[in-house]
């Protein structure tokens, strides 16, 4: 039977933490339910006797600096002592005894202490910096004025949960093929620099006029080997002045226009920034933030400059008394099916709900167009290496038949 390591808060306000064996997880959170505990996780131990996968902010924590995982963490914790009716005071001194890292405890020590003088959550939460978004501190101001911050809390988790899992997952699946890129490439600098250039002083010395193919393979070799450090400085160079002229917007508005015209990336590029547009629209609707709020910070979270402008159209026809979807028909950018489940979200007025199931469609069609992507760069990936390869032995066979030729 599994072991659970977990941590809980007793009737008392204590901290208790410990193991149990449970045929599942939930069978262990039920365990502490009915013996009066909050429990705030229960993790199945793996690994080395006496080891266990301890609380969920060891998981990612590393350094000093807070990712997002652990503030996703936070949150989900939050809002669980929340539901459970703790004052908000109390909910805080708990995360601050729960928290195993020092940058999460001092984090939230700094809020508890903030809000103990009389600031509001969000001021305590705006107070750290950069650590919480706008899109963040939003939702909470939203909550605070709603009187409904667990709930508030809760679909914020939600959303930074499934907004990383999309991540995750377009991250995990372009591994393949990257690695596949990364070992096509040293291939060929290993053929190029050690192999190739092994033959060539054979050739030289037979005073043959070599066949065309292999001057050029040969002479490709010999550059490589011997300025191989001009190549890196190009490449270093071209990676600067890209990242340079992107930072100019008419540049990036162009280049952005056309990332979006190319067969399948396109697509992608497109479903990726709608199921974002929907997600995180629709999460601060939710949550109670004003439409017109909501636009503005949701136009922080697109990333291509074409789709952007078009948010920032959206945002002037609502401050005009217009509608939502009239700017994304106009556009030509978004796809018609998540146009009319807006425009019937605004009709039904269920908006919020509709953004959050496209956000969903969008999702899942993302990943449906990343394996579409693959199945096309893997055989494209291996045909290239191939045939690189196969021209470099076709060259050398064409000399090794001209020595052939010359001794007959």
């Amino acid at each position: 039977m599994p072991t659970y390591y977990y941590r809980a808060v007793a009737a008392s306000g204590e901290m208790l933490e410990g193991e149990m064996e449970a045929p599942t997880q939930a069978s262990a959170i039920d365990r502490l339910q009915n013996a009066g505990h909050l429990p705030i996780s229960a993790e199945e131990r793996t690994g080395k006797p006496g080891a266990s996968r301890r609380h969920f902010f060891r998981l990612s924590l590393q350094g000093n600096k807070i990712r997002s995982k652990e503030i996703t963490i936070l949150t989900r914790e939050f809002a669980t002592l929340l539901h459970a009716g703790l004052p908000l005071d109390h909910a805080l001194k708990t995360l601050q005894d729960i928290s195993s890292h020092a940058p999460v405890k001092a984090l939230v020590m700094d809020i508890h202490s903030r809000v103990q003088g009389g600031a509001t959550l969000s001021s305590a939460l705006e107070a750290q910096g950069p650590v919480f978004s706008r899109l963040y501190l939003n939702t909470i101001r939203a909550g605070e004025a709603g009187g409904a911050l667990d709930v508030v809390l809760s679909r914020l988790a939600d959303y930074l949960d499934r907004s990383s899992e999309l991540r995750s997952s377009v991250l995990s699946t372009l591994l393949y093929p990257a690695i596949l890129l990364i070992v096509a490439i040293l291939s060929i600098l290993v053929l190029m620099t050690f192999v190739v250039p092994q033959f060539i002083p054979l050739f030289e010395n037979a005073g043959q006029a070599l066949p065309l193919l292999t001057q050029l393979v040969f002479a490709s070799a010999e550059f490589a080997r011997q300025y191989w450090w001009i190549l890196l400085l190009l490449l270093v160079l071209a990676t600067w002045v890209i990242n340079k002229q992107l930072q100019n917007p008419d540049v990036r508005m162009r280049w952005d226009a056309r990332c979006l015209q190319i067969p399948l990336y396109g697509e992608l590029i497109t479903r990726l920034e709608v199921a974002r547009f929907a997600r995180t629209l629709g999460t601060l609707l939710l949550n109670g933030v004003p439409l017109l709020n909501a636009v503005g910070i949701v136009r922080e979270v697109v990333s291509n400059r074409v789709l952007a402008s078009v948010i920032d159209e959206v945002a002037t026809s609502l401050e005009q008394g217009g509608r939502l979807t009239r700017p994304l028909l106009q556009s030509g950018c978004f796809p018609p099916l998540a146009i009319q489940l807006i425009q019937v979200g605004e009709e039904t007025g269920q908006i919020e709900s509709m953004l959050i199931k496209i956000a969903d469609i969008y999702d899942d069609e993302s990943r449906i167009t990343i394996q579409r992507l693959l199945t096309l760069v893997e055989p494209v990936l291996i045909l290239g290496l191939g045939m690189v390869i196969a021209l470099i032995i076709i060259s050398i066979l064409l000399a090794m038949l001209g020595l052939n030729e010359l001794v007959i």
